[in-house]
């Protein structure tokens, strides 16, 4: 017997296929059972985990990609041009798992199609989903070279780079348009969103918070990359990434802050509520917290205060849309939600599709730079950043 294309049997090998058998029994409930039978989900909360993490965190969280695509081909900042594979492709997988997260999400998946043949030209939602399936087609032509490298398709290839740049502005546009209708989505529920999070400047909020959180997942699939498949970037690339993430962030904190003396809400900061509890935890972790780390050049220049504080702001960005979708609407519903395991069991199957299709990318395709045999043994040194000279009079 060949026992080539047995695959060796590993810990997490077994926990991905406990996961896949899971999210395949969750997923035969949700379609063929229906919400009822595998939400928590009713009329007075009607959007739950699935639109809370899957599509609002999966969109934002793939920011990085459209960002840095920018920087790279219409800034002409070339030294990150090694980032730009895996970006793409980590945004190419994270609107691929959005759509999935959408259906298991809709009523009716099998219509999904029919925001394409029925134009709601009044429904923000409408703008959201023309501009999510058009930029997933941009991706789609943006991740394509890796694939035509891969099968040594010349022709093709030269066609597509010579609609780099504008499948760049493309992406550009459809990308700043969606992030911040998402936010828009919510200044239709004034009355229903908590205070502390309903502002007119929330699409504002949603595209800024996006890129910072996006440009922080660049960071943190470089560690992940490196751990689980012995690739890696550059530090300096990545420590410039996180002087990036610095600014925005600020701007994001400089925003926050002004609009809850603007529109007097800062006294509910502190009313002792589950919301002022929530809204602390995100600003304080995903927010004060690794502002204080990046500021600080030592800590931003080393690849473990990189990856801590980029979780943080990871973390705290989840929270922050989880806030927005669901702890600031709890209370005006007037009924408790909390998501069933298999909201939950779907959630964590499709996250583990987008890592286990990543790591089949990263594989096969040429995602990261090819080392060199000497830059493989200087890898040990990436952990281990190099001190400055003690200078002495």
């Amino acid at each position: 017997m060949n026992r080539k294309w047995i695959p060796k049997i590993t810990f997490w090998r077994c926990v991905f296929a406990l996961i896949f058998l899971m999210g395949l029994y969750v997923s035969y409930i949700r379609f063929f059972k229906g919400l009822g039978a595998s939400t928590n989900l009713n009329d007075k909360v009607p959007w739950g985990l699935w639109v809370g993490f899957d599509v609002l965190c999966g969109v934002g969280l793939a920011a990085g990609g459209f960002t840095i695509t920018l920087v790279v081909h219409l800034f002409n900042m070339k030294k990150y041009k090694p980032i730009v594979p895996s970006t793409v492709l980590s945004a190419f997988l994270g609107y691929n798992l959005v759509s999935a997260g959408l259906m298991y999400d809709i009523g009716r998946p099998y219509r999904i199609w029919h925001p394409m043949r029925f134009w709601n030209h009044h429904s923000v939602m409408f703008e959201v989903a023309l501009c999510v399936m058009m930029y997933t087609t941009v991706l789609a032509l943006e991740f394509s070279p890796m694939i035509f490298k891969r099968l040594k398709w010349e022709k093709p290839l030269r066609i597509v780079k010579s609609i780099t740049i504008p499948l760049v502005i493309a992406g550009f546009i459809l990308s700043t348009l969606h992030q911040s209708s998402l936010g828009t989505v919510f200044l239709i529920v004034p009355g229903r969103l908590h205070q502390l999070w309903y502002t007119p400047i929330l699409p504002l909020m949603f595209i800024t918070s996006a890129i910072a959180a996006g440009l922080s997942m660049v960071i943190v699939e470089s560690y992940i990359s490196r751990r689980a498949f012995n690739k890696r970037l550059e530090l300096d690339l990545l420590a410039g990434v996180g002087r990036a993430v610095l600014v925005v962030l600020a701007v994001y904190c400089v925003l926050k802050v002004k609009d809850l003396f603007n529109r007097d809400a800062i006294e509910l900061l502190f009313d002792g509520s589950h919301e002022s509890k929530m809204f602390l935890l995100e600003m304080g972790l995903g927010v004060a917290a690794p502002l204080g780390m990046l500021a600080v050049s030592r800590i931003r220049e080393t690849q473990s205060g990189l990856f801590i504080s980029s979780v943080m702001v990871v973390t705290g960005f989840v929270i922050n849309r989880l806030n927005v979708s669901i702890t600031g609407m709890i209370s005006s519903s007037g009924v408790k939600y909390f998501p069933s395991w298999m909201e939950i069991g779907a959630t964590v199957f499709l996250v583990a599709m987008g890592f286990a299709l990543f790591g089949a990318a990263v594989k096969y395709l040429p995602v990261f730079p090819e080392e060199t045999e000497q830059e493989t043994e200087e890898s040990l040194r990436y952990l281990v950043p190099e001190r400055r000279p003690v200078m002495t009079p």
